[in-house]
């Protein structure tokens, strides 16, 4: 078993949806937020936009190959998709997006009821996305309602909090703590680690799945495999 990758992160492979929205025509995914994890875009090919909210207010920041950015908790974001927008993801807390640590924009009646919420999650994705830009343009058009909707957002993911602290300590908190270790022992002068080293590959998902933005391919980077000297995966 291969080491995790650098940081506890995650890494996916993002093809922006083309398809406009009912709502406002543009084209593209699921606006929503993260409560606990913070996010990085690097662009590899398309235009698009990123549209943004938070207290600072509604921005939009273009998207060309070459771009890279990321945002904290509590940023609301939304991919716009202006032709073949390319995207690799990397996600702080491996684990936790997963176990959901997203709050898609739906509009406040709904963000309050975990059974309705459940049900818009599982939506076609066009209908899912066209709830969610609803939610989103009167959240951009009222600073008081973002800040009803950060609160909804926090109880309804309030239960599960328990468990993403468990998938922290398991990747972000061990990583810490062995890179705290590493430096221990380097100030007593043991490199022992060092001949411990390690090649390690991530194989990409062979088929695509449908996120919240687009199409994904993910890599099993928490579980790597690690390369001998002459590639070959060791067993």
């Amino acid at each position: 078993m291969g080491a995790v990758f650098p940081g506890g992160a995650s890494v996916t492979r993002l093809s922006v949806y083309p398809g406009v929205c009912a709502a406002d025509g543009l084209a593209g995914g699921t606006p929503h937020l993260h409560l606990a994890s913070t996010e990085a875009y690097v662009v590899i090919g398309g235009s698009g936009e990123l549209h943004t909210l938070n207290a600072a207010g509604h921005r939009r920041t273009p998207l060309s190959a070459g771009s890279v950015l990321w945002f904290t908790p509590g940023v609301i974001h939304r991919a716009v998709n202006h032709g073949d927008l390319q995207i690799v993801v990397v996600m702080a807390n491996a684990g936790l997006p997963e176990a959901g640590d997203a709050v898609m924009t739906f509009p406040p009646e709904v963000v309050a009821d975990a059974d309705r919420y459940r049900a818009s999650v599982a939506l076609p994705v066009d209908e899912r996305r066209d709830l969610a830009v609803r939610g989103f343009l009167r959240l951009a058009a009222d600073p008081a309602a973002l800040e009803e909707f950060y609160d909804l957002a926090v109880a309804l993911v309030r239960p599960r909090a328990g468990g993403w602290r468990e998938i922290w300590a398991s990747t972000v908190e061990a990583q810490t703590r062995r890179t705290g270790a590493v430096i221990d022992a380097l100030a007593r002068g043991d490199g022992r680690h060092l001949r411990e080293s390690e090649l390690v590959t991530a194989p990409q998902s062979e088929t695509e799945r449908l996120g919240m933005c687009g199409r994904l391919r993910t890599y099993d980077v928490r579980n790597g495999v690690t390369l001998d000297p002459d590639g070959l995966s060791r067993p």
